[in-house]
């Protein structure tokens, strides 16, 4: 438990000082002169931190670094979880956007006007040319790129994130508790994490009634859901990369159904997977995790990965299913 608080605070205090000191000027202040990229970067970097409290807590509580890099379980076993993780956000994803637009079908744009407008801008401010391109080929380029790519593209960032999340802190909070409060109080935590840029306005904008109140309970809900995804294949695999590879390509694809929908829809309700609609996808796929996380607990053939040297060589259990892991 001293490891679970010391791990929390690091990584909170070093995240929300660097968010309030180098993000928040950025992006509240005056950025004629600065670089959209390098506000980009600014932003990407916030990710790097739980890494960074892993490597922090290990060294003050001097556990340190054995089993800090978890090893998957042989390919055989652990592929087909390695391919959900990669391929699993896209198809869920557009089933979510399937749905939201069989709901709202006013909010279906073919012609990806709101993407169009947005292009011109960015061709706009780069002083390239104004004549777009094709806009749908350019969807479909984003879109593919985003399931075949993205999990590497990304995998500097999320690696930064899942190390400390998937990787440290649920192998630990599951020595202490069973595994759906692990799953509900690890996904609140990293929900409360985002706070600072939710409140500028990552993934539900701003001014929306409640702000940011409400944006920051539904990106803790948003994170329970993708965190029990997350877990359940670094449980599947004995490794924190699968989680790596699963949060890429859901970085990369977070924003593409919103290529076809009209301005102005709510990122609480869809089509993006941060809403209601738009995320039952993962809600569904999540309750099922969830439910066979539980029953394998109870049958006593749960298996944690390590996350350090106090734990069990090979993986841990959750307490009460100590001497039962198979």
């Amino acid at each position: 438990m001293k490891r679970i608080l010391v791990f929390v605070a690091i990584t909170f205090a070093l995240t929300w000082a660097y968010e309030f000191v180098v993000v928040y000027p950025l992006v509240e202040g005056d950025l004629s002169q600065v670089p959209s990229m390098v506000v980009t970067l600014a932003i990407g970097a916030v990710m790097l931190f739980p890494a960074i409290g892993v490597v922090l807590t290990r060294l003050v509580t001097r556990e340190g670094f054995r089993n800090c890099v978890i090893k998957p379980y042989p390919w055989r076993k652990s592929l087909p979880w390695f391919a959900l993780a990669w391929f699993g956000p896209a198809v869920l994803i557009a089933l979510g956007a399937v749905v939201y637009f069989l709901v709202f079908s006013g909010d279906f744009d073919p012609q990806s006007t709101q993407f169009a407008a947005l292009l011109e801008r960015q061709m706009a401010d780069a002083g390239a040319p104004a004549e777009l391109p094709n806009i749908a080929v350019l969807a479909v380029v984003q879109i593919l790129t985003g399931v075949f790519l993205g999990p590497l593209m990304n995998i500097v960032t999320t690696f930064g994130e899942e190390w400390g999340w998937r990787g440290y802190f649920v192998p630990k909070l599951a020595r202490r508790m069973g595994i759906v409060p692990t799953l509900l109080v690890s996904g609140v935590i990293w929900g409360l994490w985002h706070a600072p840029l939710t409140v500028l306005g990552h993934n539900y904008g701003v001014g929306y009634p409640g702000w940011p109140i409400t944006g920051i309970l539904a990106m803790c809900v948003f994170c329970i859901v993708s965190g029990i995804f997350l877990s359940y294949v670094t449980i599947r695999t004995g490794s924190c990369l699968a989680a790596t590879f699963g949060h890429g390509a859901l970085n990369s694809l977070v924003g593409a159904s919103t290529i076809f929908a009209v301005a102005g829809v709510s990122p609480f309700i869809g089509p993006s997977p941060t809403g209601i609609i738009g995320g039952c996808g993962f809600i569904v796929v999540a309750v099922i995790m969830l439910v066979d996380l539980r029953r394998r607990e109870r049958n006593g053939a749960l298996r944690v990965p390590t996350a350090g040297a106090d734990d069990e060589e090979g993986g841990i259990c959750p307490q009460e299913t100590r001497g039962g892991c198979g």
